[in-house]
């Protein structure tokens, strides 16, 4: 029997449903402390030498919590824990022990395993021990945490003890609750008694270990509970699989299980298996990647006309989902788009501490309404993590397992969406522990504005490959500075070619100099109205790269198995912020928006609108509805930023000035405007903050939260946007004011047209790929497929001759007409 097979078979029900017996006594060292079980945080805790040890080194941070996932407390009935606990160190601020009835009724228990130091509602009742073998009690829910402690214990320290806790029905709705230490020889050392309302015990329980100043430790072994005031969950388990993503295209399937932190030294491997008569059979097997503990898969041929149930084993131990069928004969593909996932208020880990309203995660509104839409793909465009107080402050002495102990909890929120729904997941600037990310080709930095990354490549490699490495692999030649990788890569997926971009690795950095004095303290931020704002536009900047930008005309050209085209980047490519900030100050430009450098979003928008591209981002906390423009107004393609799922830092699109060509009665940040940078963005919608919303937790609703739908209907080749606040049930409550709105496809490049070429018709073969170039220079200046057989091609210029391509068929010489005429062009197959 394999190690990990056995740990789990020790943590179980021993003599009844409910009752449950944990020894860790033939476990691997490892900082996973098993299925059963949530640690707060992460690398607080390891299994080491047999034991479980509270590992804690961080002065800022006590009441260690180990929630237990597979039982709950039911607050009604009689029950018993009991623990073989060990101290070492002399620190009379030490304890350790049970927590009970954390997240009480109200909260997930997903949220409730989050519990840990901060007193305050949802924070459970302490039934703790010291290092002399005091028992106490201590009511975490209290403002004034209020202490009731057993007698004076004389001696020294005890090494060893059992913490025991019996409770019993002490009348009608109340407990009583009886807390004693043991020695080794059974002598008892201390003992305490109370009584609570019996709904103070319903909730979580967890194991608790304070190191105190002095950096005391504790270890545990051989935990036991039982009785009938306990439920038992077998599928709250949590690992050894985290969760699975995956994306299907063209045919091939990639597919990550990101796993907990497994002990890896007998290299034991991941399989990938599928359901095929009746049997499930081997089909892809991949090595634990460590650091960051992926197994990713990539199969060829994949049975793309069919549902496939699958399930991915580590250890024995399954995790199953389905690779549901390409949907290439579904009329409109749905995508569901995401940003910005804190996880608790910041109040949490404040004196305000408010468990039960302050802990957001795990987002299940947010699930549950989500596939209401029934999505064909997924998207989360970046701070899927944030390193500070989501839900702990960020630990960059640990960074890596930091990392994944806030990894994990979007997994977790997640992973019934990811399961069975295709996910592109790509990172921002928080999820590699930077406040802004000017990649700079992925070279070292000392200060983020300076362009480049802040912390060690390994993480932010680790990072990206938690992340994105299920996606197709990229084009991009070699490796970048510091061996850091390029994801950026095309998807095929229901006929719908959506390429995933990064605005933020090559991006230069916009501090250190290279730009003229602002007057601005922030590098990343012009305010000075002084400052033209052109001048911030510096030669030989860069936005996507070069290579990038090659890669976008080479998908925009590309359109076997498409009909329309969708890009996904970090965000869109304007400054949609006049104001920001909790107090919402006025702000000229920002630096980290895809508005700068100008010449680069420019050469990105050109490239776009080529392929009648839509384009979905998200990260400014502020959804928005905006047509680009490179020359004019309206002359390239349409975007949408979705909201954030919950928001510290609220934007508001408000310029001074009214924006032109409005429809009628609707605000005046509507219309035309020129944004802070001078780009051409034409503005039809934007969450901008307002009056309060009435809804609780007002710190969450008001900054108006939410996620974007997008319906690429392939029948009318239209393009439908929603953004829905997090609150509101889809099939009766309205979206945000400005949404719905529906476009065209060739709404994305309505660039005047100044003359026409010859009517192409097409026999033998429907839907053709047609491509128009600039003889001369072989200058592309769009490619689509069209619907039907006949199509009229438009230029910007009447001067020159034209070459226009049907499914590879070269027709040249082609010069234009200033008006459509009857010239026909008939292509055969």
């Amino acid at each position: 029997m394999r190690v990990l097979t056995l740990a789990l078979c020790l943590c179980s029900a021993v003599s009844s449903q409910s009752d449950f017996r944990c020894s860790w006594a033939d476990r691997p060292d490892q900082v996973w402390i098993g299925a059963d079980f949530w640690a707060n945080r992460l690398h607080d805790w390891a299994i080491r030498d047999g034991r479980l040890h509270c590992v804690a080194d961080e002065a800022r941070l006590g009441y260690r919590t180990a929630h237990l996932l597979t039982r709950s407390l039911t607050g009604e009935g009689a029950f018993s824990a009991s623990v073989h606990v060990r101290g070492a160190g002399d620190d009379s601020q030490a304890h350790a022990g049970f927590l009970v009835g954390a997240g009480g009724a109200a909260m997930d228990w997903r949220a409730a395993a989050i519990v840990h130091q901060w007193p305050g509602p949802g924070a459970g009742y302490y039934c703790g021990v010291t290092a002399e073998g005091r028992v106490f009690f201590e009511d975490r829910e209290q403002g004034q945490v209020r202490v009731q402690r057993a007698a004076e214990v004389p001696g020294d320290p005890v090494a060893s003890l059992t913490l025991r806790l019996e409770v019993t029905s002490a009348g009608p709705g109340r407990l009583r609750l009886g807390l004693s230490a043991e020695a080794e020889d059974g002598e008892p050392i201390s003992a305490l008694a109370l009584e609570l309302p019996g709904s103070r015990c319903r909730g979580n329980l967890a194991l608790v270990a304070h190191p105190g100043r002095g950096g005391a430790t504790w270890s545990f072994d051989d935990l036991r509970v039982s009785g009938a005031g306990v439920w038992q969950h077998p599928s709250r388990s949590f690992g050894p699989v985290a969760c699975v993503q995956h994306v299907l295209s063209g045919g091939t399937l990639g597919m990550t299980a990101q796993l907990m932190p497994v002990n890896t030294d007998d290299e034991r491997e991941a399989t990938l298996e599928v359901m095929g008569d009746g049997a499930w059979s081997v089909v892809a097997r991949s090595p634990v990647v460590v650091p960051g503990y992926t197994a990713t898969f990539r199969v060829a041929d994949w049975r793309s006309g069919e549902d496939v149930p699958y399930r991915v084993v580590y250890d024995g131990v399954p995790f199953q989902g389905t690779v549901r069928k390409d949907p290439v004969d579904k009329e409109t593909v749905v995508v569901a788009g995401f940003t910005g996932n804190h996880n608790n208020s910041h109040a949490i880990g404040s004196d305000r501490t408010n468990w039960v309203r302050g802990m957001w995660f795990p987002h299940q509104d947010v699930v549950e309404r989500v596939k209401q839409h029934r999505p064909d793909l997924l998207f989360f465009s970046g701070d899927q993590v944030y390193e500070g107080r989501s839900p702990t402050f960020p630990d960059r002495k640990n960074i890596n397992l930091d990392y994944l102990y806030k990894w994990y909890l979007w997994c977790w929120a997640y992973r019934d969406l990811t399961r069975d729904t295709p996910c592109v997941t790509i990172p921002d600037d928080h999820d590699v522990y930077q406040g802004n990310l000017w990649g700079e080709y992925g070279r070292k930095a000392r200060r983020d504005v300076l362009g480049g990354y802040v912390h060690p490549a390994d993480f932010v490699r680790m990072v990206e490959r938690t992340q994105t490495s299920h996606l197709p692999p990229s084009p991009h030649p070699g490796e970048l500075a510091q061996g850091i990788t390029a994801y950026y890569t095309s998807i095929t997926y229901g006929r719908i070619g959506f390429a995933v971009l990064e605005d933020r690795k090559f991006k230069s950095g916009c501090g250190g100099g290279r730009l003229p004095e602002t007057g601005t303290r922030r590098a990343d931020h012009i305010n000075s109205r002084d400052f033209d704002v052109r001048r911030a536009d510096v030669p030989g900047l860069s936005l996507l790269g070069a290579e990038q930008e090659a890669f976008i005309d080479a998908w925009g050209a590309d359109w076997d198995g498409e009909d329309m085209k969708m890009a996904m980047s970090q965000t869109i490519f304007g400054g949609m912020a006049t104001h920001h900030g909790a107090g919402l100050s006025r702000l000229i430009a920002d630096l980290d928006s895809n508005g700068w450098p100008q010449s680069g979003r420019g050469r990105a928008l050109r490239a776009l609108r080529r392929c009648f591209a839509f384009h979905l981002g998200g990260d400014q906390h502020l959804a928005t509805i905006v047509h680009h423009g490179v020359d004019t107004w309206r002359d390239a393609i349409w975007s949408m930023a979705v909201p954030s799922i919950a928001n510290f830092y609220p934007r508001k699109w408000s310029p001074e000035a009214a924006g032109g060509g409005r429809v009628e009665g609707a605000p005046t940040w509507t219309g035309d405007h020129l944004d802070g940078l001078g780009n051409h963005v034409t503005v039809w919608a934007a969450t901008n903050p307002g009056p309060r919303s009435g809804r609780e937790p007002a710190e969450l609703h008001d900054k108006m939260p939410g996620y974007g739908i997008v319906r690429l209907n392939k029948g009318k080749r239209t393009i439908t946007m929603e953004c829905w606040p997090r609150y509101a049930d889809p099939g009766t409550d309205a979206q945000y004011p400005g949404w719905p709105r529906t476009i065209a496809q060739m709404d994305n490049y309505r660039r005047a047209a100044v003359g026409w070429l010859p009517e192409v018709v097409v026999t033998g073969r429907e839907d053709p790929v047609i491509q128009v170039l600039k003889e001369g220079d072989d200058r592309v200046l769009y490619t689509l497929r069209v619907q039907g057989s006949r199509f009229r091609p438009w230029v910007f210029d009447e001067d020159g001759l034209y070459t226009i391509r049907v499914d590879g068929v070269a027709l040249r010489g082609q010069r234009p007409a200033k008006e459509p005429d009857d010239r026909v062009l008939n292509v055969r197959f």
